[in-house]
């Protein structure tokens, strides 16, 4: 039996925006006796850890650390769900391993829709200063007993691509140990993981599977927990094509989860086969969301352009899911990049109160036949 053909999203949780109240009440309601408060947010909003599992394998995973990245939440109620309904699957795999989930590390960020928390601190940065208290939190939980892996979950822009036109989907990461990027031994158990996920989800969404930058970065969360003697995987949930609320994405996430999760429990700190990664091709930076081609203003002189627009993700408030609002991000010669959605304006008029698009301001122009 295949994860991916028995795959059930959480009805619970159908739009892109979780509600912190609304995902407190369900592991509540839900999974009482598997979750502990770990902590309080800057806001005093609790902090939850599931463990589930009774395997000698310790896996720690934590999700939304930047609070505008849902998608790991998603994918491990999703997750959850479907097990549920797959008791075998289920035995099989939590019986080799222990995993600890942090659900929901900045939950006033995600209330917000944010990316960094209430004091604007980005937790994913904070690893030496400590500023925050949600970083602590984590920390405290990493020092609380031997893991054996953890999992750095997030997601990234619509920017990326694995080849210049498929939308990196997904991408992972063995994060570096220092600045020569040196293939120790730990990144070696990472990539072998990555190499299983890999394997079993590049038919599912060919050409939509890439490899994030391994540039070490000195105050990153996974960068420093590796560095320390634990192995570290990042995921990055990206774009999928026409799904800016990213249900496709999430059912990816989901699946790739799962496979990471049945990977280490066969793996079990083996290396076999980490070669595999470096198939993966690295992100590409290609893409806007839409690109207005041979924009003709309305200026004394002859002055034909492209205009590059990218969506902003605003939680509005009353409202039960986000809302994209295009911004202009770059006027002129854009032929260096493409748009997932590219309008050719060639013929048609600018209509504007004025004469440029401003940059980095919300599109306030439109284009008329």
């Amino acid at each position: 039996m295949n994860f991916e053909q028995i795959y059930l999203e959480n009805p619970n949780f159908p739009n892109r925006y979780i509600s912190p109240e609304k995902l407190f009440s369900y592991l509540q309601t839900n999974l009482a006796d598997s979750i502990q408060e770990i902590g309080k947010s800057y806001l005093e909003k609790p902090i939850y850890k599931l463990s589930i599992g009774t395997g000698n394998i310790n896996i720690l995973a934590w999700s939304q650390m930047h609070g505008n990245e849902s998608n790991a939440t998603h994918a491990m109620l999703d997750l959850l769900i479907t097990l549920d309904k797959a008791p075998e699957l289920k035995e099989e795999l939590f019986s080799k391993i222990k995993l600890d989930f942090i659900f929901m590390l900045n939950p006033d960020g995600s209330e917000k829709w944010t990316r960094l928390n209430a004091s604007d601190i980005d937790l994913n940065r904070d690893f030496h200063n400590e500023s925050s208290k949600e970083i602590k939190f984590l920390k405290n939980a990493v020092a609380s007993k031997k893991y054996d892996y953890a999992l750095n979950l997030h997601e990234q822009r619509t920017i990326f691509t694995t080849d210049g036109i498929h939308p990196a989907t997904l991408s992972f990461l063995a994060p570096s140990e220092n600045v020569e990027r040196t293939l120790t031994e730990n990144r070696k158990k990472c990539m072998a993981v990555i190499s299983e996920v890999y394997h079993h989800l590049k038919e599912l969404i060919p050409n939509q599977i890439g490899r994030y930058s391994d540039e070490f970065y000195p105050t990153s969360t996974g960068d420093n927990f590796i560095k320390a003697g634990m192995p570290t995987i990042l995921f990055e949930g990206g774009h999928f094509v026409d799904d800016y609320t990213r249900k496709g994405t999430r059912k990816y996430y989901t699946i790739a989860l799962y496979y990471a999760l049945k990977a280490i429990s066969e793996l079990n700190s083996d290396i076999t086969g980490w070669e595999g990664y470096l198939e993966i091709p690295e992100n590409q930076e290609t893409h806007y969301d839409i690109v207005y081609r041979n924009v003709k203003l309305n200026t004394d002189h002859e002055c034909i352009l492209d205009v590059a627009v990218q969506y902003r993700e605003i939680m509005e408030e009353g409202k039960e899911e986000i809302s994209f609002v295009p911004f202009v991000m770059e006027v002129g010669d854009v032929k260096k990049r493409q748009g997932w959605l590219e309008i050719d304006c060639t013929g048609k008029k600018f209509i504007s109160a004025t004469k440029y698009p401003k940059l980095d301001a919300v599109v306030e122009f439109k284009i008329e036949d």
